[in-house]
């Protein structure tokens, strides 16, 4: 998908992965077209009727999700409409109450996010680093943690990633100079990550030291019936407590060595997929931990918080809890959404879009909150959580941080900030300013 000038897909919808994704990266992307078939062993693509060789020109408009076959001439954006942009959306920061934040994973896609405005970094995925251009050595350290029997074997391969790590967490550090940046710690599954290339496969084996039978059956042993409910997030750094240290460590060292330089950073730590107050307790011990050591050894103190991502209905209901230890929430609202529905983000389009059709739901919940079921425990959240503490900082990190709709809501229950994609910023922005006119609060 990096390599890619946009993208288009056979299945999933507007909320797929896929799309958001590619959303994320500002990338042209037209989802769930049932008119495509692609044919892989053939390298063709029938579209409508005609079928396209590998290497023709196809044409893409991801606003209405129209498909041209051929190469269509396109329109670069003028530097006086860029500067006018620019004009109004200072106007609009200078209305609105609530801050707009950036999803962002490259240095690059901070940079882009600041000239549009956003005030910091609402979530940074650090498992991003493994993906695209470049990623190749980092991944292979990554999958040799993976694949890895033991401690001694685990800890040899952290060692080696360790370095890859911390140097691309530095570079956004410095992008983002003076703003916060929300540095979530590893989600996906490990799975994920396993290659299913033989050579790529012979490769890692042949690393570790062991045999491709050997390296096959460690592979088949990590894979999950439910991933998206199974061993992620926090769940690994509770197993693997290593893994968190390292994150830490990177987290830290990159943010003091940049202090030193004079460099002004404030890291936020985010800790994922949390239902239990014993699980963060448990993270954040190691985390602070870490932070003394590094301190210690550099001889600086970076201010720093720890916080959670809610996106389990019962961190939700159990706020008050985990506010005793977490210093910030942010809410995962693409997985909030599937686990209070049921719904799978990336199988539901085909039947979201015939309930909206009849009315059956009002709007595709993936893309606007829902305020009577995922809005509402938002609400119990906020106030459950600023109960316990009060200076409680309380964002959102889903694709719905950019949506007008949701921007609202967010506004009006009292959260501190939204944070969306680079390419949403300017929609948060201007929908931030309206709410503050329709509905007055306090900056």
């Amino acid at each position: 998908m990096r390599a890619a000038e946009a993208i288009l897909t056979a299945r999933g919808g507007m909320t797929s992965h896929a799309a958001l994704v590619a959303r994320g990266w500002g990338k042209c992307c037209v989802v769930g077209c049932a008119d495509v078939k692609i044919d892989l062993k053939a390298r063709v693509l029938t579209l409508g009727g005609e079928v396209l060789k590998e290497g023709s020109w196809i044409s893409l408009n991801g606003s209405r999700g129209f498909i041209y076959t051929g190469k269509m001439p396109l329109v670069e954006p003028s530097e006086v409409t860029m500067t006018m942009l620019q004009d109004f959306l200072k106007f609009c920061n200078s209305i609105r109450a609530l801050k707009v934040w950036t999803n962002a994973d490259t240095p690059s896609d901070s940079a882009q996010a600041r000239t549009y405005g956003a005030e910091g970094i609402g979530l940074f995925r650090i498992e991003h680093m493994f993906y695209g251009k470049g990623s190749d050595a980092a991944l292979f350290q990554l999958r040799k943690m993976i694949m890895s029997k033991n401690l001694e074997e685990r800890k040899a391969a952290l060692n080696d990633l360790f370095p890859y790590m911390k140097n691309d967490l530095k570079a956004t550090f410095k992008v983002m100079e003076g703003f916060h940046v929300t540095v979530r710690l590893m989600d996906p599954p490990l799975h994920e990550f396993v290659p299913h290339q033989k050579e790529k496969l012979e490769e890692l084996g042949k690393a570790l030291g062991i045999s491709f039978e050997e390296l096959e059956a460690r592979a088949t042993a990590l894979r999950e019936s439910n991933p998206m409910m199974g061993h992620r997030g926090v769940r690994l750094g509770v197993t693997y407590p290593e893994i968190t240290e390292m994150q830490a460590r990177a987290i830290f060292e990159a943010a003091a060595e940049l202090q030193k330089e004079g460099i002004k950073v404030f890291p936020d730590i985010m800790i994922p997929v949390v239902s239990l107050e014993n699980e963060v307790k448990h993270q954040t011990e190691i985390i602070h931990r870490v932070y003394a050591e590094v301190m210690k050894q550099k001889g600086v103190k970076v201010k720093y918080m720890v916080g959670t991502m809610i996106e389990i209905p019962r961190a939700c209901l159990m706020a008050g809890k985990l506010a005793e230890t977490m210093e910030f929430f942010s809410f995962g609202t693409n997985d909030l959404t599937q686990m209070t529905f049921g719904y799978s983000r990336d199988d539901s389009g085909p039947f979201l879009n015939d309930y909206v059709k009849k009315g059956i739901i009002p709007v595709d919940p993936f893309q606007t909150i829902d305020q009577d079921g995922v809005g509402e425990l938002i609400k119990i959240t906020v106030e459950r959580g600023r109960k316990t503490r009060k200076d409680l900082k309380i964002g959102i990190c889903g694709e719905q941080g950019g949506e007008p709709a949701s921007v609202a809501f967010c506004h009006k229950v009292g959260l501190t900030y939204v944070s969306c994609s680079p390419f949403r910023v300017p929609i948060a922005i201007l929908s931030a300013a309206q709410s503050q006119i329709r509905n007055p609060r306090k900056k």
